[in-house]
């Protein structure tokens, strides 16, 4: 009989809330974080409204050490450090308690290159200077060379590789164990904890700091998706703009953030003392291999992914007392998790509740995995399920119960949690009660 893995630490950074007990009470306040974007000027974009950190709430120096590396430091870094650390305090792990070589790291992150804004407008002016007084349009790469070498630290084109932010947790967490970044789109954080989950079923760590970083909300992350038509353009309301299985849903409001789970095999946690939220108790995941950003219309991958979960967990569809869905308010998404959820549990009246956190946090695209599972796992310890909020008008393709707009006490002995990324990325996740 393999060996349990237990969860002994959370850390957040949301646009909801920054630390593990102020998320908690934002989530089971129904909170929401959009807002009108800040990060840089918009006019003329058809989305102007994102679920953004609070930068006047949020100093990544607090976690760093040295202060001075957060420069070296992307915007999804800096989130991804901070939320380790604070799982790490969250934790009570001390630094004597684990051999390094037995600590890693599983960290979603995106894989979309250079795109904070200082490395954007450093690569847009190095364009606009090596184009003056040319007849042509294409780029004189020669000359866009020279300037943008003129213009930009070398050291802060590192930012841009996925693996950084895992790379930065590591060096902070003197974690030496093996180090993994998973980049399956909206699924990495999910996946990324899922293959921590492996990490000590397979003997390679006994700990290891799991879960998702991204930081999207850039002119563009938001143009890309908004010409994919995926976000929502409900500017003058941008509270009220996810609403995940709403008949009147018009697409998701981008995110950013991160989440961190300390993930330990139940010898270490109980020879330490160390507190226990839930156990992890299964993964599952698999690929629609079908198109690009749409989903299988069927839902059969996203079925099997639930069905690999459970299976791997020991656990069968009436023993899930909730959901957490991947739920992003896109017309197509939604209906069909639907149908997944329905084909999974065969009669609507097995159909656990399950609600959509990203009506409140946003998608946080490469964390949105690992910030719901901490929500998911928040809520079991604390007695309640997280609301969708927003949810006024019920879609029949949606038939569930999506335990609209306000929290709701319940101690669910288990629970899912749901990802589905594009490129057909379905992931899943375990918890059970400890």
């Amino acid at each position: 009989m393999r060996e349990r893995v237990a969860i002994t630490g959370i850390g957040v950074v949301t646009p909801i809330g920054i630390g593990r007990s102020e998320y908690t009470e934002a989530l089971r306040a129904g909170r929401s974080g959009s807002g009108p974007i800040t990060a840089f000027d918009c006019e003329g974009f058809d989305t102007r409204i994102a679920a953004e950190v609070d930068d006047g709430r949020f100093d990544a120096g607090e976690y760093v050490e040295p202060r001075k590396m957060v420069k070296h430091m992307s915007r999804s870094a800096r989130f991804a450090v901070a939320a380790a650390a604070m799982a790490r305090r969250d934790s009570g792990l001390a630094s004597g308690d684990v051999d390094p070589y037995r600590i890693a790291v599983s960290l979603g992150a995106g894989g979309m290159g250079p795109v904070d804004l200082d490395q954007l407008t450093a690569q847009a002016t190095a364009a606009i200077i090596s184009a003056r007084g040319k007849d042509s349009d294409a780029l004189d790469i020669p000359a866009f060379a020279r300037v943008f070498r003129e213009r930009t630290n070398p050291i802060s084109m590192l930012r841009g590789l996925p693996n950084l932010a895992a790379a930065h947790v590591a060096i902070q967490q003197n974690a030496r164990g093996p180090n993994n970044t998973i980049t399956t789109a909206c699924s990495a954080g999910t996946q990324a904890i899922g293959e921590g989950l492996r990490a000590i079923q397979r003997g390679d760590a006994d700990v290891v700091f799991a879960g998702g970083a991204d930081a999207m909300i850039n002119p563009v992350g938001v143009l890309g998706f908004s010409m994919l038509g995926t976000l929502s353009r409900r500017n003058d309301q941008p509270a009220r703009a996810s609403r995940p299985f709403d008949v009147e849903r018009d697409g998701f409001v981008i995110g950013e953030g991160a989440a961190m789970l300390v993930l330990e095999r139940e010898s270490s946690a109980r020879a330490r003392g160390a507190r226990v939220y839930a156990e992890l108790a299964g993964y599952g995941c698999t690929c629609d291999a079908y198109r690009i950003t749409d989903e299988r219309p069927d839902a059969e991958a996203a079925v099997r992914a639930m069905q690999r979960c459970l299976e791997d967990a020991g656990l069968t569809p009436d023993d899930i007392g909730y959901i957490n869905a991947h739920g992003t308010g896109t017309q197509m998404n939604d209906a069909t998790e639907t149908r997944a959820i329905q084909a999974l549990f065969g009669r609507p009246d097995r159909i656990p509740p399950m609600s959509s956190t990203k009506s409140m946090i946003g998608h946080l695209l490469a964390a949105a995995g690992a910030a719901e599972l901490a929500a998911t796992v928040l809520g079991l310890d604390a007695g309640f399920l997280p609301p969708t909020i927003n949810y006024d008008s019920p879609d029949p393709a949606c038939d569930l119960d999506c335990v609209p707009n306000t929290a709701r006490a319940a101690r669910p002995n288990a629970a899912l949690s749901n990802s589905f990324g594009f490129g057909g990325q379905n992931a899943c996740l375990a918890i059970r009660r400890w």
